[in-house]
This record gives C-alpha cells, sequence and structure tokens, in this order.
C-alpha cells in the first residue's frame, strides 16, 4: 500500500525551502517538489521525479527560473539503463541507477530505500547521474552510502562522494532527516 508524505526542509547551502510530496509503495517513489534558493542566484525550481521497481530512476524533469531566465531538464533511464539528457544519449551515464538532485535531499533516499541502509547493516557504492542546480547540468558522481547505526527516528548512513563525507539522518520510512551543512527537514 503506498504511503503519501509532505516534506519541508530548510536547505541551508541554498539558503531557501524545498517542499516534496513523495508516494512510497513497495518498492517504488514518486515526488513532485518546490524550492526556492538565494544561493549562488536567486531561483524558483520545480521538479517531478518518477522511479521503477527498486527505487530506479525512470524519470527526473525539472524547471528552474532566475534572473538569467528559464532553463529545463528532462533525465530520463530506460528499462536497459540507457540514460538520456533533453532527449540525447550520454553513455557515461551508463551503469548508473539514480539521479541525485543538487540541493535537494529527497534524492538521497533512492540507493538507501533500495538497500535498506537507513534501517541495517550495509554498503553500497553507485555511479549517480548528479544534477547541478541552477544550472541542470547532468555529471557522473561517485557515491557510497553506509549504514552507521539505527537512531530512534530512523537511522543514520554515512554519505561520501570524492573528500566530500556526511551523516545523514533518514526518518523510519527511510527519508531524509537531516543532511548536515545541506538541509533540515521541518515539523510542520
Amino acid at each position: 500500500m503506498a504511503a503519501s508524505h509532505v516534506l519541508t526542509w530548510d536547505v541551508r547551502e541554498s539558503k531557501g525551502y524545498e517542499t516534496s510530496w513523495v508516494t512510497l509503495g513497495g518498492d517504488r517513489l514518486d515526488a513532485r517538489g518546490r524550492a526556492v534558493g538565494t544561493t549562488p542566484e536567486p531561483y524558483w525550481l520545480s521538479y517531478e521525479l518518477d522511479t521503477g521497481p527498486g527505487f530506479v530512476t525512470r524519470a527526473l524533469r525539472v524547471g528552474v527560473e532566475s534572473a538569467a531566465g528559464t532553463r529545463a531538464l528532462d533525465l530520463r533511464r530506460d528499462e536497459d539503463g540507457g540514460w538520456t539528457v533533453d532527449g540525447r544519449p550520454r553513455p557515461d551515464l551508463a551503469g548508473a541507477l539514480d539521479c541525485d538532485l543538487g540541493l535537494c535531499p529527497l534524492t538521497n533516499s533512492m540507493p538507501v530505500l533500495r538497500h535498506g541502509l537507513h534501517a541495517g547493516p550495509g554498503e553500497a557504492a553507485f555511479l549517480m547521474a548528479w544534477v547541478s542546480v541552477p544550472e541542470l547540468t547532468v555529471h557522473t558522481s561517485r557515491q557510497t552510502y553506509s549504514h552507521l547505526r539505527r537512531t530512534g527516528r530512523g537511522g543514520l548512513v554515512r554519505f561520501t562522494s570524492g573528500d566530500f563525507r556526511r551523516d545523514l539522518e533518514f526518518d523510519a520510512a527511510g527519508l531524509i532527516l537531516a543532511y548536515p551543512d545541506l538541509a533540515q527537514r521541518m515539523e510542520v
């Protein structure tokens, strides 16, 4: 049975806020979200995220509006693992299962949910399709998630990408509560 969540984060890194409407059902996550940020430049952002079985990204559609104008991104992964960006093939993303929308805490949930890392021991390394915000450029990103411990509200998972490392707090459903220096979920 699908569960719906409305989540709002104080996104400190962008000096803004994000709200996501999330549906979790079985091994799928679908979401739509809106964010406003003031850093690196003032912007409005909206997105729709669709995943398939195993929380694997099917599509991420993003729109950004700023003083520089309006930008849009249509990032898709087909059933054979091929990725396209605005309809153009991106073979460098082959092997990636997930997208990671910059400054968006929600997209860290898919790999954690897939491996149950918020709930129990394990470690998993991934190639991600990382999307910069507000530019909406797509890059490869190697990331590792490692279960540290259970908490009273869910679990603590270490996120590592290159020299960058943060201990992320997840709730019992596998959704981000706290991403140090980036975002803190608000109780609304």
